[in-house]
């Protein structure tokens, strides 16, 4: 009996029933069965041997075909557990998945047994073993008793604490398991034909990590490596980890004195004078532009009784993100976000619709108890600021202040020299709201963007559990992609809070509600910046604008006059007094990427002038002190890049 499947290009391919993927691939011709190494079927990845479903729309997977690098990286996770299996034969092995960049593995060493670095030739030499091996993926299904036995006699107790957990919570009565050469995994699937798939590999990094994310269990150690199909791409992308190791804003931040860390105060950035230069000036450039545009700053508490967070939402959804006391016997949460208290707010006075669309904008502090084991510098932290906003306004407003954020957003990421791409997030699965208002909501979404000709990817499931949003992403210097904006349209949190406007018809109406920020937390906004940039500031933004350099000692009186005619003006400077040659002083300005560097010698004191030279090495010669201080007004007030 034959059956029939639909190709890509929308042809049928007839095949013998009970046809594998291999024998499809086959069937279409001898090069794509040597390059396959996984089917696509009804947007379901299969093994090669999987059987093919009459009438399943199929892809061939490739090497050059989206997500085969998550298959091939998926297959090195299972590599690298058999070959650290074979060198630490008492080893416990628990999960092993593909990741942005790579994948990794996570292990239970013997006591006693530490992995550092210097251990990875010795698992890169057997994880090579395996590859020159090519062992085939094989899989087996068995009723889960069969598997749970096998692992249990094994020794190995996370994969039986696996296997009860999807017999209790998804009602399994068989799993899979695949083997290659002598090792054996719980896993889903699916994988390459074998392990010769893995042709370039390389281990990266060990870092803890507690079993199920859970600092009440054991800490594993977690082993990090990437794997490329060729040693071309392993190189390049190592190349550019380097780069980014270079550019790791803990690293330039902490060379150039702008924040430090303290496991006292774990998550949490100490800015020193010349980091909160940077930071204030972030900080004013908002507030300067969010009161162009009609938003008024307001100030919420940090602390609130339970009951608000229940309204909200968050004490069911978020609260294990959530820093929560008590006070008399009664909940408390630190606010993880703006948002409830601007509710509360905007509920505090009477609003007719003549007063909206109402902006509110905060630069609010906020905490956020994030695990341990992701904080990382600026990036992810548990104390910080956002530019937060809320608008309120009118079903008929939200085009046009959707369209306004769009604007002004492009406005700011312009200053940065930053381009961005932009994506529709719809409703995820755990939400608020019935599903009327999210069709509702994203329609509006859309068609906000498709008003203002913006071009958008869709992001299916990504919206916040209160709405869909718009989000923001920008591509740094050394490829990587960021989220920064975002605005979010909530018919949720106006019903919850009962908020109401007094319509043209005296009746009242629900408003609007729009959450938007468009560099997010500056802090995290910052760290990606100094890594963008290579911690190379523009002069608007750089902590210290100029530097003086008396060449000698008897200049440095000279020096400090000039310093201060240019802070009068306004200008960020500082004077190099120390007793080094000025070769020395021009170096390690450099170092600490000062825009200019301003020489002072016995001609320039004699004409009332410095030498001035640009951060990496651009000598433009003697300038008078007050055209300097009028360049540098000039690019301070128009933040020129």
């Amino acid at each position: 009996m034959a059956i029939r499947v639909h190709l890509p290009d929308g042809n049928e391919l007839e095949l013998e029933e009970g046809a594998s993927g291999a024998d499809m691939a086959a069937a279409i011709g001898p090069g794509l069965a040597r390059a396959a190494l996984a089917v696509e079927a009804d947007g379901e990845l299969r093994d090669l041997t999987a059987p093919v479903r009459d009438g399943a729309s199929v892809a061939v997977l490739t090497a050059k075909s989206d997500g085969a690098l998550a298959l091939i990286r998926h297959d090195a996770a299972h590599v690298l557990a058999a070959a650290v299996m074979e060198l630490y034969p008492d080893v416990k092995i628990s999960i092993g998945p593909a990741i942005d960049n790579g994948f990794y593995y996570d292990f239970e060493f013997p006591e006693g047994v530490s992995i550092s670095d210097a251990d990875f030739p010795a698992i890169e030499e057997r994880m090579r073993a395996h590859v020159k091996a090519a062992e085939p993926f094989v899989r087996e299904d068995l009723p889960v008793t069969l598997a749970r036995e096998r692992f249990a006699a094994a020794g190995q107790d996370y994969k039986v604490e696996l296997i009860d957990d999807l017999v209790a919570k998804e009602g399994v009565e068989t799993v899979s398991l695949y083997t290659n050469g002598p090792f054996t995994d719980l896993c889903r699937g699916p994988h390459a034909p074998s392990t010769a798939t893995v042709k370039a590999f390389a281990l990266q990094s060990v870092a803890g990590s507690y079993w199920r994310g859970d600092s009440n269990r054991t800490m594993l150690t977690r082993i990090y490596g990437t794997a490329f199909f060729s040693k071309d791409e392993l190189a390049a992308y190592l190349e550019r980890l380097e780069l980014a190791r270079q550019r790791d804003h803990r690293r330039i931040g902490r060379e150039l004195g702008l924040f430090h860390f303290s496991e006292l105060a774990v998550g949490s950035a100490f800015w020193t004078p010349h980091g909160t230069t940077l930071w204030n000036t972030l900080r004013d450039l908002m507030s300067e532009l969010t009161a162009a545009r009609g938003y008024t700053e307001v100030k919420t508490p940090q602390l609130y009784d339970a009951e608000l967070w229940r309204i909200s939402g968050h004490w069911d959804k978020y609260q294990g993100n959530m820093f929560v006391t008590s006070d008399e016997e009664r909940p408390l949460g630190l606010k993880p976000m703006n948002c409830p208290g601007h509710c509360l707010l905007y509920a505090m006075a009477r609003h007719s619709y003549r007063d909206l669309p109402v902006r509110f904008a905060e630069p609010g502090l906020l905490h956020r108890n994030e695990p341990s084991g992701t904080l990382h510098g600026l990036l992810r932290v548990r104390h910080f600021v956002t530019d937060d906003g809320h608008i309120f306004c009118t079903e008929e407003q939200i085009e046009s202040e959707v369209a306004g954020f769009l604007e002004f957003a492009a406005e700011v990421y312009a200053l940065f020299g930053l381009e961005t791409r932009v994506e529709l997030s719809t409703r995820p699965d755990v939400r608020i709201g019935d599903d009327a208002l999210w069709d509702r909501a994203e329609a509006v979404l859309a068609a906000a963007l498709d008003a203002t000709g913006t071009a958008y990817a869709l992001n299916p499931g990504d919206g916040a559990f209160y709405g869909p949003k718009i989000d923001m992403h920008m591509r740094d210097s050394l490829g990587r992609s960021w989220q920064l904006g975002t605005i979010q349209l909530d018919y949720n949190f106006p019903e919850r809070f009962e908020l109401t406007y007094t319509g043209a018809d005296n009746a009242e109406h629900r408003p609007a509600m729009l959450h938007r920020a468009i560099l997010g937390s500056l802090e995290r906004f910052l760290g990606i910046l100094i890594e963008h940039l290579g911690g190379v500031l523009p002069v608007w933004l750089a902590p210290v604008q100029a530097i003086v350099l008396p060449i000698s000692d008897r200049l440095n009186a000279a020096g400090e006059e000039a310093a201060s005619k240019l802070r009068s003006a306004g200008a960020r400077v500082e004077l190099d007094h120390r007793s080094e040659s000025v070769a020395r002083k021009i170096r390690d300005a450099e170092l600490r990427k000062i825009p200019y560097m301003l020489v002072l010698g016995d001609r320039e004191e004699a004409d009332g002038t410095l030498s001035l030279r640009e951060h990496g090495g651009a000598d433009r010669g003697a300038i008078a002190i007050d055209a300097l201080a009028a360049e540098l007004a000039e690019l301070t007030l128009t933040r020129a890049r």
